[in-house]
């Protein structure tokens, strides 16, 4: 009998390699491993996706701190946010599962504080991603609105302005295909992420490509640069407060690339291919989103008309902005339709990989027994996809959405805990390997050598400082109406998590389950 081609006994003995190594961590393989390290770092790409992170919070950056806190502190976030890609590449190596975090902290957090530590990671993790997924689609769901305000004839001009219902009904509709898409054999949505990945690098290059050779007028260098917005309305002149409280927009910008880890059990040579994921995303976003950032910022040139509720978008500041420079050059704002139109497409590709994200950590949430009802959860389908789960995800971020109807405040509450929820599940499992896993570390094929510890302790002290950052008021005096529900929210699911752990998890959750005879 004739040996079976190099190629292929190759592709044999990877697999085989994948499914010991997964064996030795505790499971079976239950997810079809389809998935390339492009396809893998797709996901995370397409997730992170600068084009939607941008324009949904430009506002938020525009407002507070302006012009230099975005620009400036885009590097700034960037260089300690690849520390804390670095850190969570390096874990991912020693231990690819779909679980992530949570079972990285299990491991590294000791015997004693194992089941806690992994429980509370756990917590932020699933309920970041779903507030993530929400805050994606239903910025979405806002932005088409204001496509249609503008096609119609903006504010000013008697356009249709949909009311918070209608809003909400393609919302729905949103997730809905979301569903469907995430519904699909994994090569299938091999495609989708690799179609978001493809979507966010050339869509960035169009538009900054576009937008500067459109524009009539231009800002200079130095406002670009170093101008600080202090006349924002909100009763805040301290130029460092200011400066800090600007770096939320990149912050939120730059989450998701956990997608990768959650992405190993399907992935090929998973313990290489999840790490490069990982930092090849974020580097690359980091790239792709900075001069993107400073392309839209070029074309500003009247903050406050761009901030105003009066503008023809309604307030949306880019969707102005773009409308603006093409009317003043063509007449028309039909250009700046389409390039809002190119950002939708990837804001759609991002939800796709921000439901896929979600169904497979809460898939293997549950298959270790940590969500209510879990063995419905954790069943995948004779296409080996996690069906249920997927659905649950869908039907979370909906209800999630719904507080949109009674309160935009506290919607903004509820879908803050998407940066700092998921910096949180990203900065525990470091902290315990640079504390209790200091010297028992075991490294995988991708690791920092000596460097670890220091790039692990700067991610971890990042980590505290933004959450310190952005707990605290952003607007004087404190009312109703400006208050900063981000600590609320915050700390809503840390007392749910203890406390749930405290009262009852305690007595039953043991942390990652071993699903195999042997290992």
């Amino acid at each position: 009998m004739a040996a079976p081609p190099r190629s292929v006994a190759a592709a044999i003995s990877v697999a085989e390699a994948d499914r010991a190594r997964l064996h030795q961590l505790g499971y079976k393989q239950e997810l079809k491993r389809g998935l390339s390290v492009v396809s893998n770092f797709a996901f995370s790409f397409s997730l992170i996706s600068v084009l939607t992170g941008v324009t949904s919070t430009y506002n938020t950056g525009l407002r507070y701190g302006g012009p230099a806190s975005m620009t400036l502190g885009w590097l700034v976030v960037a260089s300690f946010n690849g520390c804390v890609a670095l850190s969570m590449a390096e874990i991912c190596s020693a231990y690819p599962t779909s679980g992530g975090l949570y079972y990285w902290s299990a491991k590294l957090a000791g015997n004693k504080w194992a089941s806690l530590a992994s429980w509370v990671t756990g917590s932020f993790n699933i309920v970041g991603q779903w507030a993530t997924a929400t805050s994606v689609d239903f910025s979405l769901a806002q932005l088409i609105q204001v496509i249609i305000l503008l096609a119609t004839g903006g504010t000013n001009g008697g356009g249709y302005v949909a009311s918070k219902y209608v809003v909400l009904a393609i919302y729905g509709f949103i997730l809905i295909l979301h569903g469907l898409i995430n519904s699909l054999p994994i090569h299938w949505l091999s495609w989708f992420g690799q179609l978001g990945a493809f979507w966010n690098a050339a869509g960035v290059l169009v538009l900054v490509i576009l937008i500067p050779s459109v524009a009539k007028e231009r800002s200079s260098a130095d406002f670009i640069f170093t101008h600080l917005n202090t006349d924002n309305g909100m009763g805040i002149h301290n130029k460092a407060y200011i400066l800090g409280v600007g770096l939320l927009m990149s912050n939120y910008c730059m989450i998701g690339y956990d997608t990768s880890a959650h992405m190993t059990e399907e992935t090929k040579n998973a313990d290489r291919s999840g790490p490069i994921g990982i930092v090849t995303s974020v580097v690359l976003s980091n790239i792709f989103g900075w001069i993107y950032l400073v392309t839209l910022t070029s074309v500003v040139t009247d903050i406050p008309y761009l901030l105003s509720a009066d503008n023809d978008a309604g307030g949306y500041a880019i969707a102005q902005a773009l409308h603006t420079i093409f009317n003043q050059r063509y007449g028309s704002g039909v250009g700046g339709l389409v390039c809002l139109g190119v950002i939708a497409v990837a804001m759609f590709l991002c939800g796709v990989a921000s439901i896929t994200s979600n169904s497979r950590m809460g898939y293997a949430f549950s298959r270790d027994g940590a969500m209510p009802y879990s063995h419905l959860w954790h069943r995948v389908t004779k296409h080996e996809v996690p069906l249920n789960i997927v659905w649950l995800s869908v039907l979370v971020a909906f209800a999630m959405a719904l507080t949109s109807l009674g309160s935009q405040v506290a919607f903004q509450a509820m879908v803050s805990i998407a940066t700092l929820g998921l910096y949180i599940s990203y900065a525990l499992p470091i902290f315990f390997r640079v504390t209790t896993a200091r010297k028992s570390f075991v490294r995988g094929p991708f690791h920092l050598g000596r460097y670890g510890v220091i790039i692990g302790w700067a991610a971890v002290l990042w980590v505290v400082f933004i959450t310190v950052l952005f707990s605290l008021p952003v607007a004087y005096p404190v009312g109703k109406d400006v208050f900063n529900y981000t600590p609320v929210a915050v700390g809503g699911v840390l007392l749910l998590s203890v406390g749930s752990w405290v009262f009852h998890a305690r007595f039953w959750f043991k942390g990652p389950i071993v699903n195999v005879d042997t290992y």
